[in-house]
């Protein structure tokens, strides 16, 4: 990524013999991230993470997933490194950097924080705007990605693809699967609900239409309007009730932390399925596990989970039925691309003195 960022930023900033670049390689977190001492949402939802599904304030969209932006887990790299790096710089672009209280004090000379994610998960929004850093991010940059994860879940979960590929790699050819009972659903011709109409959810109704589906939208921060030709805007209630298959484009918030509940999974018709690429936060998946494994659900496809790693103990790990993935909706090689470029546009911006595109605090921007 730092390759990508400085590539880009040379792309963009005129006279780039001017420009010094430091770059400080951070790991990838492949355990949880790191925690920042206080992270503030960015507030109204219009792409992925902190722009993405607005269902109830939604986000969804896989892949910072944003942690819900509130949990400050979204930061890698220590304090001291990042220091180091930025001393006497004026504009901080990252992925992963955390902007904390103790970095802002240390680096006064910070103008500028920009984040190439869905939003600014790593940075303390309240302390960068008291010490005047304005903090950038990148909205929609994995929404394309998130969108073709969905849809590759919602086709595993609804054929079955996760048991019988185990089953198969271990030896078994499982001609049972030919059985009624045993067989998958098609998309063409069901009904399928989101809960979440915004960046990824949108594009997933649209490609889920094409294929035949009758798509069902539950989102109370849009007007009917918004799905005209493609979905029908409906309560949660309905979709639940009426959907064969269900999938998840909404942000954490007090109303929808547990919104998939146990009573909800039981409203379910019988055979249908899950799929969140979203948050963990939204589903009670002991409750999933149950029905599953009572044969209430017939599959389940889960990007994200209750805690990630999945533990090794997990239900999730074991009952039949569920296609997981490693919280990877929003990855792609793509994605490192458009991210670089939308960042390095606002350095761009900032530096001609021009308002900027994507500013979580626009207040402090000097």
């Amino acid at each position: 990524m730092p390759r990508l960022l400085t590539q880009e930023l040379r792309n963009a900033v005129p006279g780039d013999g001017e420009l010094e670049i430091r770059e400080l390689r951070l790991p990838w977190p492949h355990t949880p991230f790191g925690k920042v001492d206080e992270v503030d949402e960015v507030g109204e939802a219009t792409g992925d993470e902190a722009t993405g599904d607005e269902a109830t304030g939604d986000e969804a969209t896989g892949d910072e997933a944003t942690g819900d932006e509130a949990t400050g887990d979204e930061a890698s790299g220590g304090e001291e490194e990042i220091i180091e790096v930025l001393r006497g710089s004026r504009i901080c672009v990252t992925q992963m950097a955390p902007l904390t209280e103790r970095v802002l004090r240390a680096c006064p000379d910070l103008e500028l924080f920009c984040v190439s994610r869905g939003g600014p998960v790593n940075a303390n929004l309240e302390a960068a705007t008291r010490h005047g850093v304005a903090v950038c991010y990148a909205p929609g940059r994995n929404a394309v990605a998130t969108t073709e994860h969905t849809l590759a879940l919602i086709l595993a979960a609804a054929r079955g693809v996760a048991d019988v590929h185990t089953d198969l790699k271990r030896g078994t050819w499982r001609g049972d699967t030919y059985d009624y009972g045993n067989c998958g659903i098609e998309i063409d011709g069901s009904t399928v609900g989101l809960v979440g109409f915004g960046a990824v959810g949108s594009r997933v109704a649209r490609a889920l239409a094409a294929m035949g589906a009758t798509v069902l939208v539950h989102d109370p921060y849009i007007r009917p309007d918004a799905v005209a030709g493609v979905a029908r805007l409906v309560s949660l209630e309905e979709l639940l009730t009426r959907s064969r298959i269900v999938s998840l484009h909404a942000r954490v918030t007090d109303e929808t932390r547990g919104m998939i509940s146990r009573a909800r999974i039981a409203s379910l018709p019988r055979g249908a399925v899950l799929v969140n690429c979203a948050r963990g936060a939204l589903v009670d998946y002991d409750a999933v596990c149950d029905a599953l494994e009572s044969g209430h659900l017939g599959g389940a496809g889960f990007d994200v989970h209750p805690a990630e790693p999945v533990p090794a103990g997990s239900r999730l790990l074991s009952t039949p039925g569920i296609v997981l993935t490693p919280h990877i909706a929003g990855a792609s090689r793509e994605v490192a691309h458009k991210a670089a470029r939308i960042v390095a546009a606002e350095v761009a911006r900032y530096l001609r003195g021009e308002p900027l595109a994507h500013c979580a605090n626009p207040e402090a921007a000097r």
